[in-house]
């Protein structure tokens, strides 16, 4: 049996300090758009500007909120931000510094398709990161904010200090961390943050690059098409979704926070082991006692858990994910595929995520206790 590997979980933000950043996106708001201009939203590639003016002021919007000096919105959601900030930065055959683990599979064809030369160092041993820094190789280094292996343990602010202090730039998967923890890539001193705000709450397809002018600049200039144009409904639809997106995650966090303890101590049988990570989502890592897990996600939907994520709070996932371990967590643990579920409580409170627990590993239990009766 394959037991959890120790996690090392990403700071989350106080439901006090959501409030307040809460407060802040519509102070940013408000600086840049008149009361009429809420209700109201444009199409196509204005004269002078390339893209609608109401896409313009969200970006405005999100640049100030990030602190980044520039922000586009692009189609493609946080897929279309990375390859769209990478296809900026990069060439062909140039050298890549990325993290030594499974790389998420989105990004590995990005970097496929873009035929850069990736060269792997471990980010968690700043004495190998600093070692493959020296010598000027390289222009960018790549850095995805939460966990592609289990037992990552960087701190991000580090990394991007170490590429700072190198003379390399640097870009950043930011999916899965924007405003569930205290400060994302840009705001640590990342030349692009790169995320999804679909996995905001916004709308399908839509994604940002935040960061440093010339690079954000780039990103527009390629994206020139009208048809590739994020159009101002849209960006409007995903301002006003983000506007109760820190209060929702600050909850979210404290649930999961709740399952686990009351995992740990016991509560519901069958439990061998949780673990909190940021297995892309920031979920609850639950060992069982018994080679079940690749079954329990559909039993686990009879009693009202979602089997398969949308966009991993998507504005579409309310009730709590009984789901299998990433594909880049079972590439480096593949053992724990028969064994562990990951559980994101999505909008649901800690009583129902340990009753649909509890009910679906008794159902398991019945039916086999059936089965070898040869009842069933």
């Amino acid at each position: 049996m394959t037991r959890l590997p120790e996690t090392y979980p990403l700071a989350t933000v106080p439901l006090a300090d959501a409030v307040a950043r809460q407060f802040r996106l519509l102070e940013c708001t408000a600086a840049h758009f008149e009361g009429p201009q809420l209700f109201e939203a444009d199409a196509g590639v204005v004269p002078g500007l390339g893209r609608p003016r109401t896409t313009a002021r969200v970006e405005a919007v999100l640049a100030a909120f990030l602190g980044a000096e520039d922000v586009a919105l692009v189609q493609g959601a946080g897929t279309g931000a990375i390859r769209a900030a990478l296809g900026a930065a990069v060439t062909s055959g140039e050298p890549l510094l990325i993290h030594r683990a499974p790389v998420y599979r989105s990004t590995a064809v990005t970097l496929r398709a873009l035929g850069v030369r990736e060269v792997e160092a471990d980010f968690n041993d700043a004495a190998a990161l600093k070692e493959a820094l020296a010598g000027g190789r390289f222009r960018f280094a790549y850095v995805q904010h939460t966990r592609q292996r289990l037992g990552d343990s960087y701190d991000l602010g580090d990394v991007l200090a170490a590429c700072a202090a190198a003379g390399v730039r640097s870009i950043v998967d930011d999916n899965y961390a924007v405003l569930r923890v205290p400060a994302c890539g840009v705001e640590l001193g990342a030349d692009a943050s790169c995320f999804s705000l679909f996995k905001l709450h916004g709308p399908e397809g839509v994604g940002v690059v935040a960061g440093a002018r010339d690079l954000v600049g780039r990103v527009r200039a390629d994206n020139y098409s009208g048809g590739g144009q994020v159009q101002g409904h849209q960006a409007l639809d995903a301002l006003r979704a983000l506007t109760h997106v820190p209060v929702m995650w600050a909850v979210q966090s404290q649930v999961g926070a709740e399952v686990a303890a009351r995992l740990a101590a016991g509560e519901v049988p069958g439990v061998a082991e949780v673990r909190i990570a940021n297995a892309q989502d920031r979920c609850l890592l639950v060992r069982l006692d018994r080679p079940v897990a690749r079954g329990l996600p559909a039993v686990a939907a009879r009693f009202g858990a979602a089997p398969y994520p949308v966009g991993a709070n998507s504005r579409y996932e309310i009730a709590p994910l009984f789901y299998r371990l990433s594909g880049s967590a079972l590439a480096d643990s593949p053992g724990l595929a028969d064994w562990a579920v990951r559980i994101n409580p999505m909008r649901a409170g800690a009583d129902l995520v340990l009753g649909i627990l509890r009910r679906a590993l008794a159902a398991i239990d019945s039916s086999e206790s059936l089965s070898s009766a040869g009842l069933d």
